[in-house]
């Protein structure tokens, strides 16, 4: 089974030859269709050769592993999410790239805890390179705003935090009974103590009528509000 350098995987864009590149992408995009039916748990060598019609050990020329795969995976889906680091208009390139990264996540949905999770059992310098193109963007859209480059990396993590948070959180299934048209007993909320959570079985009609859309809108509204009003706050560093 051949190796590869430590941080280098299916995934890494190490200028290979044109064959070798499209052997790739046919790799990962199967790899991927797989995920996106039957989630991770269900992608293996085995079933991943099924699919192209391969001997399963010739695709170890490309992956040496199901972890590399995963990488390669990841990559070629963040590789969707383009950062204009020229947009005159920072915070509304930001807001552009939050809606792409949620549309990516409602797209491929068992692909998110690759997305989320993955990246932080890989060293940065180890990861591949392409689900690390979107931050060098984004420290480049914000430096060329004005802010300084940890500003810029403090902005980064404080949105693609919320992202993480949210895609999470709205792609969780919180109707436990649809059938039922009480919400409480729709959302389950029935069996906690009333004298114990009181205000979460209040908040059962606003939990059932969940809007993901609307509720990403108005993360992004308190994100970028919060973050003009530190901005704003006279250290002399850009306000829009």
């Amino acid at each position: 089974m051949p190796k590869v350098p430590a941080g280098r995987s299916i995934g890494s864009d190490d200028g290979r030859s044109g064959g070798n590149t499209r052997a790739r992408e046919l790799i990962l995009a199967s790899a991927l269709a797989i995920i996106d039916r039957d989630g991770v748990e269900g992608l293996s060598m085995r079933r991943l050769g099924k699919a192209l019609g391969r001997d399963p050990m010739t695709l170890y020329r490309h992956a040496p592993n199901k972890a590399a795969l995963l990488d390669g995976v990841a990559e070629i889906v963040l590789g969707q999410l383009a950062v204009d680091p020229c947009d005159g208009d920072w915070e509304d390139q930001l807001r552009t790239v939050a809606r792409d990264f949620r549309q990516l996540a409602l797209d491929h949905p068992r692909v998110v805890p690759l997305l989320v999770t993955r990246p932080l059992a890989t060293p940065l310098a180890l990861r591949p390179l392409g689900t690390l193109r979107p931050l060098e963007g984004i420290l480049t859209l914000l430096t060329r705003a004005g802010f300084s480059a940890a500003d810029a990396l403090h902005v980064y993590r404080a949105l693609f935090g919320f992202l993480h948070g949210h895609v999470l959180d709205e792609l969780q299934e919180l109707v436990e009974r649809p059938e039922e048209s009480d919400d409480l007993l729709r959302l389950g909320l029935h069996r906690l103590p009333i004298v114990e959570f009181p205000l979460l079985r209040s908040l059962a009609p606003i939990l059932a009528s969940y809007d993901g859309a609307a509720e990403f809108e108005r993360g992004l509204d308190l994100l970028f509000s919060g973050l003009r009003a530190i901005l704003d706050s006279g250290d002399g560093r850009p306000s829009g």
